[in-house]
């Protein structure tokens, strides 16, 4: 919601107003100068919509204020060009709306539309979030990163590197979608301040890695003749795209990373398939080398990949793992209930080479139980598992 600077007026004061922390207002407003903003600029408000509301027998500024719960100011800078005391019956005023419902729905089949939707909603909501794509899918799909917070410690969050998966970028976006509520309206989430994480930590999410796939399996093929015939044929003729893990060429993203590559490429399918295919060559698609260069950029202090399913959290790799990611591990393993599993006879993954060439915190978290898709309605369970794990990851 933008507002328009009155003589006198701060960003100290408008946070006042509006009752939103001051530091995302600031947030929300990079290119002005917090300390002086110009008469006449535009200054965004985050957590805020606005309303049309038309002039009743009876309102007044005063009253309207009382029953919307509104500073009575924040009606005057709503509406610059009315005179409050001169307020005819049926006269259009703008109200400012506070936000205190989601926008992310999780249990449906979510899609990269779906996905790319609710981003643009949040992003016009909470202003102090920086999002960026930080590359294409094979069929040209933005993979979009969001970035929350100002702290040094980096922590990174991905889902749906498999296509089955999809469910874990639900997750992801209804954690989102909770932490920017907690932050605008300083709520909690399990009886923990949101507010000192976002100056502590700052959290780098990429919700879908694997935009094509999930779209092959929640909608069929893309309307793209060659790939059309090009999936169908890999898949056998088989209408039914529910056990596809792989991209949009039949590379499996998670057996694609320069970690050992070389030792799981002969027990892997030696050509395109629906899952499990390595690839010619380590990094070959445009969704892994976008997630490399990231990390490379970013230089997160940790990752965690969220997978399906099983119930497990994967964190060791080659004895590269330091001291420190067993006693994360730990504390994830007694949030959620899942069981941490050091080493898995499995190499290529994100999780992998992320350790090997940082030495840094990495995990692989199998989110729920049963068959690939899971079900929806094991959301609820899944994700306040997940949850916790999210937390820990914050504070721990």
């Amino acid at each position: 919601m933008k507002v328009r600077i009155r003589k006198g007026d701060t960003l100290w004061y408008l946070a006042k107003l509006f009752n939103v922390p001051l530091r995302l207002v600031i947030d929300s407003n990079r290119k002005l100068n917090p300390s002086s903003p110009q008469v006449g600029s535009d200054i965004e408000i985050p957590a805020y919509k606005t309303e049309k509301y038309t002039i009743q027998k009876g309102d007044t500024f005063y009253k309207i204020s009382q029953r919307r719960k509104l500073a009575l100011d924040a009606l005057t800078i709503m509406n610059p060009d009315l005179s409050p005391s001169n307020l005819q019956i049926g006269q259009i005023i703008t109200l400012p709306v506070r936000v205190v419902t989601p926008y992310v729905n999780p249990k449906m089949n979510y899609d990269s539309v779906t996905m790319m939707k609710n981003l643009r909603s949040l992003r016009q909501i909470y202003p102090f979030i920086r999002a960026k794509s930080i590359g294409n899918s094979v069929l040209g799909k933005s993979i979009p990163e969001i970035q929350i917070g100002n702290g040094e410690k980096k922590v990174h969050m991905n889902g749906a590197f498999h296509a089955q998966e999809w469910i874990t970028t639900a997750v992801i976006m209804n954690f989102l979608n909770d932490y920017l509520l907690a932050l605008t309206n300083k709520w909690m989430i399990r009886a923990l301040d949101m507010s000192p994480f976002y100056d502590g930590v700052t959290i780098s999410i990429v919700p879908m890695v694997n935009p094509d796939g999930v779209d092959l399996v929640l909608n069929g093929p893309t309307e793209c003749e060659y790939y059309k015939d090009y999936v169908l044929e890999l898949n056998q003729g088989n209408t039914d795209f529910s056990g596809w893990k792989a991209n949009i060429r039949g590379v499996d993203l998670n057996n694609q990373f320069p970690a050992e590559w070389e030792v799981e490429k002969p027990r892997k399918p030696q050509a395109p398939a629906p899952r499990d295919y390595p690839g010619e060559r380590p990094l070959s698609e445009p969704e892994t080398i976008a997630m490399a260069e990231l990390t490379r950029r970013e230089d997160f202090d940790r990752t965690i990949a969220f997978h399906t399913q099983g119930e497990e959290i994967y964190w060791g790799y080659e004895g590269l793992e330091p001291p420190y990611a067993e006693t994360i591990v730990n504390e994830f393993e007694r949030v959620s209930g899942y069981k941490a599993v050091r080493y898995l006879d499995s190499y290529a993954g994100y999780k992998d080479w992320y350790i090997q060439e940082w030495q840094r915190p990495g995990y692989t978290v199998e989110l729920g139980e049963g068959v690939n898709p899971l079900p929806l309605s094991q959301y609820d369970e899944i994700y306040q598992e997940t949850l916790g794990i999210m937390l820990a990851s914050l504070y721990m």
